[in-house]
């Protein structure tokens, strides 16, 4: 089960408890079901011929066409016409817990409807730390505390790390996490908590952990320092587009740059719709409902101060978070996290989408929609990483491609008699006009968040769906037709530059077969096939731009560059050089998208 090791002062300890999702993962759900057959008269190099997958005969699921945003908005103008154009359900928050209720209320059968002010993910949903994990510190405090609430988070949080992988293989991957040790009495006790925490994965358990010497640990990283030497990983926007494309395709009415302006009640003060207006052009309508899911996260308090006085559940904590060259996350292939920083919080240094993500979570904060990190915190990180590097390595401010800050709500129970607690996983309040509001929470936890607020909208709007939760098991769009190998198939089959083919793989999953069919050129000698890229140092390319916007409800150049790809989140620079491109691609196909059918034929 472990290494037996000889010296414990010189150990490093490796767990394989997190689940991370990023763009660019290797550790997929394979469908071992699907017999492939080669292809002897298709010409390759052998490298992808030595792979004996076959790269013509799959069959490709078909493009499932979405509604447009303007036919959801008349949907949506609807419901104000008659009680039959009326939803069970208005979710308001284009985050992961709002798309995630979306889907699981759509599920169930339930009539739904979605707006969001912004895009989604456009808050704190796409700013995580993109690791999925159980929460080794959580056990730590159940055990050292006798705490129930954080025993419950881990069993919780440890289940739906594997749910992740089960529904949107092509997102989410395993990510060894390394935890240096400093002190020997440090190993054993590490030791026995990460058995007790493979313990309560029971069979959803990732693998082992297990230690490897500093020698070993330096051959990984060599930039790590002589003398000292714990998930799965996701792309977290892209994650939260696929819920809300998977949400619209049960059919949920979804619209995104639509704001809640004024909550709208009946004769008896209950809450029965909203007012909202539609960001893009300035329109408003109402909406109607038989009951509201406030879903704003960081911004709760501003959906409840519309029915009546702030009551200031929210207390925000901060996460920084910057974006280093590639070699400092060794490939891919491993993560690190570090608990003995100097003021005590955590400082996670992971793989993400070619680059290395180093950063933090939880410092005081304030709600901001759009929240910089400050340069004291930037440089606390670089500080942090340096403790661990050689002199020849150390990292300088200009090594820093990118930096973003992330808010986490934090939560305080306003009818707690003790106003000092905060709520440690996350909560739903009903108050007295029955408004529901879900917030606190983490990522891994969200498909459990959405079951229980939907749940709780069944018990308080008497609703009447068909059938209980499914979203367990209820894979998200592009993951129907995806395998590990997906990405030789389209190298085989177009001719893609690996980069390229992997990357479309890993973000769209089978609807990569779609973008492809937007840029195939017939004919070409070429191998690989040219590509336009967006930008030449990332594998974003220019037919995700038109697919994002025809497919992905992409309305401005934001919601491209940040979200649809994440080219500002890893260098701006790069992003800003790429602008001038993408709006050319952008400007004559957003009309096209955001029409109705009536418009385009005119």
């Amino acid at each position: 089960m472990f290494r037996t090791i000889s010296k414990f002062r010189r150990a490093t300890f490796v767990s394989l408890g997190t689940v991370t999702t990023v763009g660019l993962s290797y550790y997929i759900y394979t469908d071992h079901s699907k017999k492939l057959r080669y292809n002897s008269q298709f010409m390759m190099p052998q490298t992808y011929a030595d792979a004996k997958i076959s790269p013509i005969t799959r069959n490709n699921p078909p493009l499932q066409v979405l509604p447009s945003r303007a036919e959801m908005i008349n949907i949506l103008k609807r419901s104000d016409k008659s009680k039959d154009e009326e939803f069970d359900l208005l979710i308001i928050g284009g985050g992961a817990t709002g798309t995630g209720a979306a889907l699981d209320a759509v599920t169930r059968g339930l009539k739904v409807a979605l707006v969001e002010r912004d895009d989604f993910a456009s808050g704190t949903s796409s700013r995580s730390t993109k690791l999925i994990h159980g929460g080794v510190r959580y056990l730590e405090k159940a055990i050292y505390q006798l705490d129930y609430g954080q025993y419950k988070l881990v069993r919780e949080a440890l289940h739906e790390r594997a749910t992740f992988l089960n529904i949107a293989p092509y997102l989410s991957h395993q990510l060894p996490i390394m935890l240096p040790l400093y002190r020997w009495w440090e190993v054993p006790y590490y030791w026995v908590g990460l058995n007790v925490y493979n313990f309560l994965a029971g069979k959803e358990a990732m693998g082992n952990s297990y230690y490897v010497s500093r020698e070993n640990v330096l051959k990984e990283f060599p930039w790590l320092k002589k003398d000292n030497l714990v998930g799965a990983i996701h792309n977290d926007a892209r994650m939260n587009v696929a819920l809300a494309l998977t949400a619209i395709s049960h059919g949920a009415t979804v619209a995104n740059h639509v704001e809640v302006t004024h909550l709208l009640k009946n004769e008896n003060g209950k809450i029965i719709g909203a007012r909202v207006r539609d960001n893009l052009n300035g329109n408003e309508w109402d909406i109607k409902s038989k009951g509201v899911i406030n879903a704003t996260g960081v911004f709760a308090d501003n959906i409840i101060s519309l029915d009546k006085k702030k009551e200031n559940m929210i207390i925000p904590a901060s996460g920084v978070h910057i974006i280093l060259p590639n070699y400092y996350s060794l490939g891919g292939k491993m993560g690190m996290l570090d608990k003995a920083t100097s003021d005590g919080r955590v400082l996670f240094v992971l793989p993400w989408e070619g680059n290395t993500l180093v950063g933090t979570t939880d410092s005081p904060s304030e709600v901001t929609f759009n929240p910089i990190p400050k340069e004291e915190e930037i440089m606390w990180v670089l500080n942090e990483f340096n403790k661990f590097l050689t002199p020849e390595t150390k990292v300088r401010r200009n090594d820093v491609l990118a930096a973003w800050a992330g808010i986490r709500p934090l939560v305080m129970d306003p009818e707690a008699k003790n106003t000092s607690a905060l709520v440690r996983s996350h909560m739903i309040h009903v108050n007295d006009s029955d408004l529901i509001t879900i917030t606190g929470g983490k990522w891994t936890t969200y498909r459990n968040m959405a079951k229980e607020t939907i749940d709780k909208a069944v018990e308080v709007f008497d609703l009447k769906p068909l059938n209980e939760c499914q979203t367990e098991n209820k894979k998200l769009i592009g993951s129907h037709g995806y395998s590990e190998t997906m990405f030789i198939e389209l190298i085989q089959q177009f001719g893609l530059n690996t980069e390229i083919a992997q990357h479309l793989a890993h973000d769209y999953g089978d609807r990569a077969w779609d973008i492809v069919k937007l840029i195939h050129q017939a004919g070409s000698k070429q191998w690989p096939v040219p590509i336009q890229r967006i930008n030449s140092h990332y594998p974003y390319i220019d037919a995700e731009i038109r697919y994002a916007i025809r497919q992905e409800f992409a309305c401005t150049l934001v919601d491209v560059i940040a979200r649809r790809t994440r080219l500002a989140f890893l260098n701006p620079q790069a992003t800003l050089e790429s602008l001038p491109h993408i709006i050319e691609i952008m400007k004559d196909k957003l009309y096209l998208a955001n029409a109705s059918k009536s418009q385009v034929k005119k």
